[in-house]
């Protein structure tokens, strides 16, 4: 079943965002969007934006609109879009979701269904603390919730589980004051036009995931489409 409006993730920083993301992007089959992936890759692959992005992205800081926007245009071209995308963790401010509407206006995709996920403060920084990166593979685990059989070495492929550095503690606060200053009120933005559902993102990985699909589902029977 594809989708045929844009799903935008919202939550604060280790809400589990990115695994729910990439779940509802398989079911649905369509590919799911995460700006930070995006930038990353950049960093990685050495290019122009990843050179502004990189020390940016270190601080904990958000990457200006005009490098983030002019990426995701480029992104929402591609013929993979056709059918549908998920969006993780973006946008992250209201002059984004604005310009994110133009966009999506402007290339004919209907409005977004906007799906936030709530964690209380507590939980997200003991989960912070533990998320791992895979070095082989990129996947992100958690030595708390799910420890290795050895330490620090990802069961699945072997690679070494490293910290992320906007993983860090006095990165991570930052990024959780951020995410109240400057993404916080997209709730009204997205609420007061309809578009907002609210998920409890305390409960398992897998029942977050099946009251996703519970809420995608309702909404696709209620407009006859999504």
């Amino acid at each position: 079943m594809a989708l045929d409006r844009p799903l935008i993730f919202l939550g604060p920083p280790a809400a589990g965002k990115g695994t729910q993301a990439k779940r509802i992007a398989e079911r649905y089959q369509v590919p799911h969007l995460s700006t930070g992936d995006m930038l990353r890759d950049a960093i990685a692959g050495g290019t122009e934006l990843g050179r502004l992005a990189k020390p940016v992205m270190e601080r904990g800081s958000l990457v200006p609109d005009d490098l983030v926007m002019g990426m995701v245009e480029e992104r929402l071209s591609r013929p993979d879009c056709a059918r549908g995308f998920v969006f993780d963790g973006f946008p992250r401010t209201v002059p984004q979701a604005e310009a994110l509407d133009e966009i999506l206006c402007r290339r004919g995709f209907g409005r977004p269904l906007v799906l936030e996920l709530r964690v209380a403060r507590e939980i997200l920084l003991r989960r912070v603390a533990g998320r791992r990166m895979c070095t082989v593979d990129g996947e992100i685990s958690n030595v708390y919730e799910a420890p290795p059989r050895v330490a620090e070495i990802c069961d699945r492929d072997g690679g070494k589980l490293v910290q992320r550095p906007d993983d860090r503690a006095d990165v991570v606060e930052e990024r959780l004051l951020a995410y109240e200053r400057q993404t916080r009120p997209l709730e009204q933005y997205y609420s007061s036009r309809g578009l907002l559902e609210v998920v409890d993102g305390t409960a398992s990985a897998d029942d977050v995931t099946r009251a996703l699909v519970n809420i995608i589902d309702r909404v696709q029977g209620r407009d006859g489409h999504l």
